[in-house]
């Protein structure tokens, strides 16, 4: 069974108050009855033993293994009951709550395993709006989308849960035919399994998130490590592992410190006194020192953590490796220095050039410097090319003299060794043979 969205659900005509996306009135259900019907049947006698066993066997499932606490709970509910299906609608935080989940089914429905209704117009709606347990019989009378849901639903017994109050799911029994009626007696099981089941879904929420949080921590590239108040290390990602070097194996149980180089040893007790206050520490740009006595820039944060009645009992540290973006930063530097001594040196020099310039017209000077400035630019076309290593002698004249070159036979010849020359130089013999 796919979830069932309440657009989908096409009402009987005679049905005008139920509408999908409001709550339904019972009074005008004919499939959602009052559990005062069980009382009025011959009701088996109690087996408390078997209900005792089955107890103590979910909380020691609870208590060893949590992720399957919600199959357990529906399985015992099936053998308690003798039901022919068994299982467990959730409400989650997923979908705004607008639908319930069938997280865990055992008996004939376990093929609808992640299926679901709609949280306003069903049998489970309906038993939580009215926040008490419920007789269902085929549900298909009020809710048209039950139609296709094989085996069918001859009978049901719903019961709310609530997690600090609110309701958020119910645990229900399901006969598929006239052979098993629920009685009195199923009724008192499945409230105590309701009760029991509150704590299992919280549990089994608890677990998911706690999963979750685990699976970021351990798949984050930044370092995350938590310590107690001594500055004793207790946890270590693989993050960690990658930027300092370290396996967990190797530091859980040592002090941070390890992590300090001796010149900043000073830096842990001031951080741990901010965190017994419950100040976080943000952003802090520090060095640290790998397994192998190399040293690493980090982007530190560090917050307090506390245990379930607010005591702050340690810390998580996040670290992060910004060692490329200080090499970047240290380039960026060392390109803008560069940068700005070269252009004073062009600035001087083009300053030089027009200061020694001289014509009888102004026409004259004005020629003579923008010759002499083009041929600083020609030069300072071969630095870009070697690097600025310099300028090749031969690249040098051939690009002055490459105006009296164009014809064939050339009225101008080049020869002799390669020299490469300083810029300084090479911009003086630039315009001394222009």
């Amino acid at each position: 069974m796919s979830l069932v969205q309440p657009e989908q659900a096409k009402r009987p005509a005679e049905q005008l108050d139920a509408a999908p996306c409001r709550t339904l009135d019972p009074s005008v259900l004919r499939s959602m009855l009052s559990t005062a019907e069980l009382r009025r049947r011959p009701s088996r006698a109690p087996d408390y033993e078997a209900e005792n066993k089955a107890l103590i066997a979910l909380t020691r499932s609870m208590a060893s293994s949590p992720e399957g606490i919600l199959q357990k709970l529906a399985d015992t509910a099936l053998t308690l009951c003798r039901a022919h299906s068994a299982g467990l609608s959730l409400l989650e935080d997923s979908d705004q709550k607008n639908d319930f989940h069938w997280r865990a089914i055992a008996g004939q429905w376990a093929s609808h395993i992640d299926g679901g209704t709609p949280r306003n117009f069903g049998p489970c709606g309906t038993v939580l709006d009215q926040n008490i347990a419920m007789v269902c019989s085929h549900p298909e009378l009020d809710f048209p989308y039950w139609t296709s849901i094989t085996p069918v639903l001859e009978e049901g017994l719903l019961i709310p849960f609530h997690i600090k109050g609110e309701a958020v799911g119910t645990i229900w029994v399901v006969a598929h035919d006239a052979s098993r009626r629920f009685d009195a007696e199923d009724l008192r099981v499945m409230t105590n399994l309701g009760t029991f089941a509150a704590a299992a879904y919280q549990t089994w929420l608890s677990l998911n998130a706690t999963q979750r949080i685990a699976s970021i921590v351990e798949s984050s590239d930044d370092a995350i490590v938590s310590k107690d108040l001594n500055g004793v290390i207790v946890t270590w990602n693989k993050g960690a592992e990658r930027i300092f070097g370290y396996a967990a194996e190797e530091v859980v149980g040592k002090p941070i410190t390890i992590l300090i180089p001796p010149d900043r040893q000073e830096e842990e007790p001031a951080i741990l006194e901010r965190i017994r206050r419950g100040e976080p520490v943000e952003h802090y740009e520090t060095v640290r020192m790998r397994k192998h006595g190399s040293l690493i820039d980090i982007s530190l944060t560090v917050s307090p953590i506390k245990n379930a009645g607010g005591k702050i009992i340690g810390a998580s540290k996040i670290a992060r490796d910004i060692t490329e973006r200080k090499r970047s930063e240290a380039q960026i530097t060392v390109l803008a220095r560069e940068a700005e001594h070269r252009a004073k040196n062009v600035l001087a020099t083009v300053q030089a050039t027009v200061n020694l310039s001289n014509s009888d017209t102004p026409e004259g000077l004005k020629d003579t410097i923008t010759g002499r400035i083009q041929a600083l630019a020609n030069v300072h076309k071969l630095f870009v090319e070697s690097r600025w290593t310099g300028a090749e002698l031969h690249k040098l004249i051939k690009e002055e003299l490459a105006a009296y070159c164009r014809d064939e036979e050339g009225r101008a010849r080049i020869d002799g060794p390669d020299i490469v020359m300083r810029p300084d130089i090479a911009q003086t013999v630039a315009v001394a043979l222009h």
